[in-house]
């Protein structure tokens, strides 16, 4: 932040510093207009820069809520396989590992989705429940071919699980650069209040387009902050996926 601080400043220093020699070497004319070359090159500077900042601050979110819910849904799948594959184990082992998947899309779609729309992260049980899933089905004592595919394949499907869950992490933790939210911020504020800067006095009408204009452009800003966090906001992810696993191991526990 502090190098982003400096950088500004110096080029606020040689704009200072270019307009001084300009008129020393009486090359330039005074421009106090607020409809001048300086007010209309600026502003159109400005408002490049806001629609730049803006349109990256909303597509990136959108990107990445629309990967995270689609991470959700192969994550919940690869429960609904495994669950059916485990099937295949030893009567005794087949029920331990079916109701440990159980459990843990209940804490997913639970109290693991609240810690990541709240606070960003994952929950240290919904590992534990995973490396213990894997632990179960590693001890089963496959003494057949079949027992071992099924053993195997129950392996291969938490390790989908897995790494579906560390990308469901990473995504918990995702938001856009602070520098950006700040660029888009500041440039928001400069393009709504520029006339006034130039030295315009708006009045009567003039007030109506500038006044519609500052409400757009705050309604986007705090969309952009809305959408910021991939679990929460206007964009969030929401646990349809798990419930909906949840509903798909009751029918298949169910014989239906």
């Amino acid at each position: 932040m502090i190098i982003y601080i400096a950088a500004a400043l110096c080029a606020v220093i040689v704009v200072i510093l270019a307009s001084r020699l300009v008129r020393r070497g009486r090359h330039g004319v005074d421009d106090p207009d607020p409809d001048g070359p300086t007010a209309a090159h600026t502003g159109a500077m400005l408002s490049a820069l806001f629609l730049l900042a803006f349109a990256i601050a909303i597509v990136v979110p959108w990107t990445s809520a629309d990967s995270a819910r689609s991470n959700t849904y192969a994550e919940s799948q690869a429960v609904v396989e495994a669950y059916w594959s485990a099937s295949r184990l030893p009567p005794a082992d087949a029920q331990r590992v079916q109701a440990g998947l159980r459990d843990y899309v209940e804490l997913v779609s639970g109290p693991e989705w609240r810690l990541m729309r709240d606070h960003g992260r994952l929950s240290a049980t919904g590992w534990a429940k995973l490396d213990g899933l894997r632990r179960e089905v590693m001890a089963v004592k496959a003494s057949t071919d079949e027992l071992q595919n099924a053993q195997g394949s129950v392996l291969d499907h938490l390790t989908e699980i897995s790494a579906a869950r560390h990308q469901r992490a990473m995504d918990a933790k995702t938001t856009p650069p602070l520098g950006l939210l700040v660029v888009t911020v500041l440039t928001g504020i400069v393009v709504m209040l520029l006339p006034l800067f130039a030295g315009a006095r708006p009045r009567g009408m003039t007030l109506i387009p500038l006044g519609l204009m500052a409400a757009l452009l705050a309604a986007g800003i705090y969309l952009v902050f809305d959408i910021a966090h991939v679990f929460r906001g206007g964009l969030a992810v929401h646990p349809d996926a798990f419930t909906g696993a949840a509903a798909e191991l009751r029918r298949i526990a169910g014989g239906g």
